[in-house]
């Protein structure tokens, strides 16, 4: 046998070997949790699909629901059952609540002003403070709750129109409209969207390209050595989109300033919209090093980037689900429309409660098609031994929700749209119940989740009370794609085309 081949033969031996020593301290320590083989450089980076949510579900069934993987330069560990996510995000919650950083978060400086990104310390405490106060306590909520209201109304009668024309409707692209405005009006007072396609959508374009850069894979995040390259242009596009950005939130921040300081100078010292904005300069006017206007730009951008897309996914996804299941379309109908006055167009958000099936419906909805499938991911403080394992520092960690929910041992039948499973068991989603997280659990859970509970529940109520639906072209539910987009958010491979009728 020649040196070559004896070095061919040799060398898969020897990288077990250095495997092995490098995942066992020396010091008798529990080892990483399992996982695949990496290889050099890459690491596990090739048993990743365009679909990583279900390549790490598949692998998840083979190495257990705590595994690890090398992503090129990155160690990763994958947790992918409600027991093993108790235990990172309640029982070392706080040793698991940094946050990994993607490259494009950087972009003009945004980790450090981001209450997504930004590890869980005094500003990012600061910053959940004043959120709640200005946009997401129930007082909050209450008090923006006919701006809302009148989003809901716009919507239904633009399906209206649509409805006498037999008009087929992106119900995704139709729903992101709504929320967008939603938004706007409850931070700016001003519409941002319009429905119609020939009105300027400069923001809502925005919007996507952020978004869109968001959810593309990252070679940087996976080789920082590359970062100086920017082999995608990611970055040098993201601060395109992000100066557009920036540049639209200064102009609706000065002139709101110079509206107020034009009050002033009569003498009047009240609010002019008394809106999310008014909030947030009245907390910047009396300590500037509070909140900046610079803080102030970013926590825009995380509202808008949270809340729009996640909230108009899911409300395709349930249109999706319920087109394709007629009678359960018609149980959740009955009971809105039961529960309206009669000359009501849209329901109300203190409705929700008086609603049981239209909440399970969202529920399994968010079971099936979670909108972020490995939440926000999490970063380990300092080792920390779960399960008889070491979770190392600077660990990257990925709660595989969609695993979660798509797991026969916690659900049963669990790719099946069944929203009568919720009606027998006390689940919700506010981070309690682990089988069901998809804002998240513990101290970095969702800061919006009270609100999109309310917007989810309002406009799909809406949609479906006064409408039916049927599919673009005569097409049958069972002929529909029902695949998936992994991206930022998980939304449809192929927008829903609906065309709404009277039943």
């Amino acid at each position: 046998m020649d040196h070559v081949t004896f070095l061919i033969l040799l060398l898969p031996f020897l990288l077990t070997i250095i495997y092995v020593l490098t995942n066992i301290s020396g010091h008798g320590t529990p080892r990483l949790p399992p996982g695949p083989f990496p290889l050099p450089v890459f690491g596990n980076l090739l048993k990743l699909s365009h679909k990583p949510h279900r390549s790490l579900a598949a692998l998840s069934k083979r190495y257990g629901p705590l595994m690890s993987l090398k992503l090129g330069s990155r160690t990763t560990i994958v947790v992918s059952s409600p027991n093993v996510a108790q235990q990172f995000f309640n029982k070392h919650d706080q040793s698991f609540s940094s946050r990994s950083l993607a490259d494009t978060t950087r972009i003009m400086n945004h980790h450090e002003y981001s209450i997504a990104w930004l590890p869980a310390g005094d500003q990012w405490r600061k910053l959940r403070r004043i959120t709640k106060e200005c946009l997401f306590s129930a007082q909050s909520l209450d008090h923006s709750q006919q701006l809302r209201r009148k989003k809901v109304q716009e919507l239904v009668d633009h399906v209206s129109r649509c409805c006498k024309n037999e008009q087929a409707l992106n119900v995704g692209a139709l729903t992101f409209t709504t929320i967008l405005n939603m938004l706007s009006n409850m931070i700016f007072s001003v519409d941002v969207s319009h429905y119609d396609s020939t009105s300027s959508q400069e923001f809502k374009d925005v919007i996507w390209g952020v978004m869109e850069i968001g959810g593309k894979p990252n070679l940087v995040d996976f080789f920082p050595v590359l970062k100086p390259l920017d082999p995608q242009g990611l970055v040098s596009e993201g601060l395109v989109y992000g100066k557009k950005l920036y540049d639209i939130f200064d102009k609706l921040i000065d002139q709101r300033r110079e509206t107020r300081a034009r009050w002033l100078s009569y003498g009047n010292d009240s609010c002019t919209q008394n809106d999310v904005l008014d909030s947030l300069l009245d907390i910047n006017f009396k300590d500037k090093s509070e909140f900046s206007i610079t803080d102030m730009k970013h926590l825009f951008l995380d509202l808008f980037i949270a809340g729009t897309d996640t909230t108009s996914t899911t409300l395709e996804w349930a249109m999706t689900e319920l087109i394709c299941n007629p009678k359960k379309m018609e149980i959740a109908r009955l009971e809105v429309i039961k529960c309206m006055r009669h000359d009501d167009t849209i329901i109300e958000e203190h409705d929700i409660s008086r609603l049981p099936y239209l909440q399970v419906v969202i529920k399994e909805t968010l079971r099936l098609h979670p909108p972020a499938p490995f939440l926000i991911p999490h970063e380990a403080i300092h080792d920390v031994e779960v399960e008889g394992f070491v979770v190392p520092k600077d660990a990257q960690i990925l709660c595989n929700v969609w695993a979660i929910g798509r797991d026969p041992k916690v659900w049963s039948n669990p790719d099946a749209f069944i929203p009568e499973r919720f009606l027998k068991a006390e689940i919700d989603y506010k981070g309690h119940d682990f089988k069901l997280i998809p804002f998240g659990a513990g101290r970095r859970i969702c800061p919006g989740l009270n609100l999109a509970h309310r917007m989810l529940h309002v406009v799909l109520g809406s949609l479906i009370a006064k409408f039916d639906w049927k599919l673009e072209g005569n097409m049958k539910a069972q002929e529909l794609d029902m695949e998936e987009k992994f991206g930022l958010t998980l939304p449809r491979k192929t927008p829903l085309m609906a065309i709404p009728f009277k039943p």
